[in-house]
């Protein structure tokens, strides 16, 4: 059962798979060209697939037709390929029985075809999520007998590929309409898709937060595929190689199992929103906002504003406080590398000196429920989860997925050259270990700027500058992975 034979422009090819991969092979290793019959030449190349990139397999008026994903090389990004070819009309029957065995084990015995509501931002990033949608994204899908729903947040004029594929048509785009659209959704989809960065996906989570079945739709699973500026999720979720690529990440839409995450409240006043994966204030929210008009760039823009920042180099007067679980840098890593390997973390420490003493807990046995101020003047406090925010900076990268916390940098004010320096690794999240880089894992914090005006950003859009707090949801959000943590080693 493991191996079929096909014929195509005279070419006889050997199709096989065993418990890892499946493989093409021509039956004449001396003499794999042929002469077609329009007179060209076919070339029949040994090719190794691994069974997770294997998308479709059918047999269809005695042809056999398999679909799978392959790089050109290392480097290179996953492409859709096809490999067909002839049976003879006795094998047909033994054929349909190998693309059903290939397909089981491709699949581990899951349904290929999902029932997927996709929504695309065209204007995300540097404004190609339509065009890589339709060429990447949905001959994938289709190939694999997905159903889907597709919205798109502005007109889209795209042909129908298949009957089964729904476009709703918006004639104009607005701000929140993916809030509306997660909060109305119905529950039958097996996940949710997101052809954007992560500002779509911050929409999504706040929709879902006003479902009517709210705890049912967080169920739902969220499928990034990366085609915005940051692509944070994605990168966390896919690692460094596959995190940008569409193709790479609509694989997981097919082939990913479900993630739970922990998701934050962010409230002023009475006013409450969901944040998936950033707060931040000072000079990295200036970065965030004053390079809007740098989308074109992808993340590339952030660069560029951060050297713009630290030339300016302002200071971040706030009043921040933390409910810290621990601080101890080295065992934060220890943690990291414990659940990454399957066990369980050593407990946490309690605060030490950086925070106020007269509310600092004074043994190890103190509660994780008190309040400790941070006094020391600052430029930034970045807090989340996730390793990567975007590629060029790993900002948490000892953070968890499901522990309950949120993990805090706050970066004392030093000189421009060391922070011109601190770029030097960002992407591979060396700045961690620099010492005016204070890192805390917490599981509550409020913070009330201090200056009239600024900057205050949450997974990347502007919020008002007024006073917050977060704390943590713990494991409400759901999202497809490869693996059962972050993808980023560290």
């Amino acid at each position: 059962m493991s191996q079929v034979l096909i014929h195509s422009c005279g070419v006889s090819t050997s199709l096989r798979f065993d418990d890892t991969s499946f493989f093409i092979e021509p039956t004449n290793l001396d003499d794999h060209t042929s002469s077609c019959c329009a007179g060209t030449y076919r070339r029949v190349k040994y090719t190794e697939v691994p069974l997770r990139n294997v998308i479709s397999a059918k047999v269809a008026s005695g042809v056999v037709e398999v679909q799978y994903l392959v790089r050109k090389d290392k480097q290179s990004r996953l492409n859709l390929a096809t490999t067909s070819g002839a049976v003879q009309n006795e094998d047909s029957t033994r054929a349909k029985k190998w693309c059903e065995a290939l397909l089981l084990v491709a699949y581990q015995g899951a349904n290929p075809a999902k029932n997927l509501k996709v929504l695309v931002n065209p204007h995300g990033g540097p404004g190609k999520g339509r065009a890589l949608y339709v060429s990447k994204v949905e001959p994938i899908l289709l190939a694999a007998g997905c159903i889907l729903d597709v919205t798109c947040t502005s007109q889209f004029h795209g042909i129908l590929p298949s009957c089964s594929l729904m476009y709703s048509h918006i004639d104009t785009t607005h701000s929140g309409h993916a809030i509306e659209i997660a909060r109305e959704m119905k529950l039958g989809y097996d996940a949710l898709v997101t052809v954007s960065g992560d500002g779509l996906i911050h929409e999504v989570l706040n929709g879902i937060n006003q479902h009517e079945h709210r705890d049912q739709a967080f169920c739902i699973p969220i499928a990034p595929i990366p085609t915005g500026s940051g692509n944070g999720m994605s990168l966390n979720l896919l690692g460094l190689q596959d995190g940008l690529d569409v193709c790479a990440a609509t694989l997981n839409v097919l082939k990913g199992q479900p993630l739970k995450t922990d998701l934050f409240s962010f409230t002023q006043g009475d006013r409450c929103r969901i944040s998936f994966m950033s707060q931040t204030i000072g000079i990295t929210a200036d970065i965030d906002i004053e390079t809007e008009h740098l989308r074109w760039m992808g993340d590339i823009r952030f660069i560029v504003g951060y050297i713009r920042a630290i030339i300016a180099r302002k200071s971040c007067p706030i009043e921040l406080s933390m409910k810290v679980v621990d601080q101890d840098k080295s065992r934060m890593l220890d943690a990291l590398h414990a659940r990454r390997a399957g066990k369980s973390p050593s407990p946490s420490s309690p605060p030490s000196s950086l925070l106020s003493d007269d509310k600092k807990p004074d043994s190890a046995s103190s509660s994780h429920d008190e309040w400790t101020r941070f006094k020391r003047p600052i430029l930034w406090m970045y807090a989340g989860q996730g390793p990567f925010v975007s590629r060029a900076l790993m900002q948490f990268p000892v953070s968890l997925a499901d522990d309950g916390l949120i993990d805090i940098s706050i970066q004392e004010i030093t000189s421009r050259s060391a922070l011109l320096r601190a770029m030097d690794g960002a992407e591979e999240g060396k700045t961690y270990w620099i010492n005016t880089n204070r890192y805390f894992k917490a599981s509550a914090y409020r913070a009330r700027p201090l200056a009239s005006k600024g900057n205050l950003v949450v997974d990347g859009e502007q919020v008002p500058f007024e006073e917050f707090q977060v704390d943590v949801l713990n494991r409400l959000g759901t999202f497809l992975s490869p693996y059962p943590f972050y993808a980023p080693e560290f």
